[in-house]
């Protein structure tokens, strides 16, 4: 398996910023879409504007707690050391004290819902703590992560914890499995008559089979694979009119209202705050994804 070491950056004599990410190990890659470590030692607060990327992320977390807001209604927030972030149709904003460690693992819906063997429409839009889903077996985690000498015997420990929670779960209907894979390689450019036609159910069965197994209606997620593959598009030097186009948006006006509804901001203020990052800020939690800024540091 192959580790990338992010420098660790000495901002100041105080500061300090470790970031590790990994690939899973064979028996659990068809689920777990990656690992990341991190330990951040800063003197001021940290705020980090997430976008919706149809990822669940579980943060394992040592130290600090981290407060999550959503971006559009802010008066909406939980606070905790550790969370289970279910899809999200909405940005959210990640607010800490400068002082944060622990691993964050990125899995598929599909494979979530075969992690967690609950509806994923009750995680969807929400925050949880592990334990309300791993029981007792969330904190014994949380001990031996903390105790691992190094980020490589962390990120072994959790490929045995989910390869063994992969072989006792649910597995989602093919159907939805099919419509999920479909929609990923449209980047969400198909109508959901479509796709119950091709799967074979009325589009009310296909919607709510959907939304148990992956969290999000199909519409729902087919809206944040055009936002994910806009962003994609301009982040890789395309101005936002012809990255908006391609994606399937109708102008650009439709565009920035979409956006704005999204993550909470316009089109523009995103991409100045990410071409404002400092170089080698790793701002993604996937290499093919667009999905945050920091907002202040």
């Amino acid at each position: 398996m192959h580790e990338t070491h992010s420098p660790r950056a000495s901002l100041t004599t105080a500061d300090s910023r470790e970031l590790i990410t990994r690939k899973p190990g064979a028996a659990v890659r068809e689920h777990v879409l990656g690992y990341r470590g991190f330990r951040f030692g800063a003197r001021r607060p940290r705020c980090r504007l997430l976008v919706p990327d149809g990822v669940v992320k579980v943060m394992l977390g040592f130290g600090e707690p981290l407060r999550i807001a959503d971006a559009v209604d802010p008066r909406q927030s939980v606070t905790g050391t550790s969370m289970i972030n279910g899809l999200r149709a909405t940005a959210t904003l990640g607010e800490h004290t400068g002082q944060l460690s622990g691993v964050t693992v990125m899995l598929t819906p599909i494979a979530a819902f075969r992690f967690f063997g609950m509806p994923m429409a009750e995680l969807a839009e929400h925050n949880l703590d592990p334990a309300d889903l791993l029981g007792r077996e969330a904190g014994r985690l949380l001990c031996r992560l903390a105790e691992c000498r190094d980020w490589t015997s962390r990120f072994a420990l959790l490929d045995g914890v989910f390869a063994a929670r992969a072989q006792a779960g649910p597995e989602c209907a093919p159907e939805v499995v099919w419509t999920w894979r479909r929609l990923g390689r449209t980047h969400g450019r198909i109508r959901v008559g479509d796709l119950a036609t091709e799967t074979g159910w009325s589009r009310r069965r296909l919607e709510r089979r959907f939304r148990e197994q992956i969290g999000l209606p199909p519409k729902q997620l087919a809206q944040v694979l055009r936002l994910q593959e806009a962003l994609r598009l301009q982040d890789g030097g395309l101005p936002w009119a012809e990255a908006a186009a391609l994606a399937g948006y109708y102008d650009q006006a439709h565009f920035a209202r979409a956006f704005k509804d999204r993550v909470g901001c316009t089109p523009g203020r995103f991409g100045t705050r990410r071409a404002s990052s400092k170089p080698g800020d790793p701002l993604d939690f996937l290499p093919d994804q667009v999905t945050s800024v920091l907002l202040a540091e």
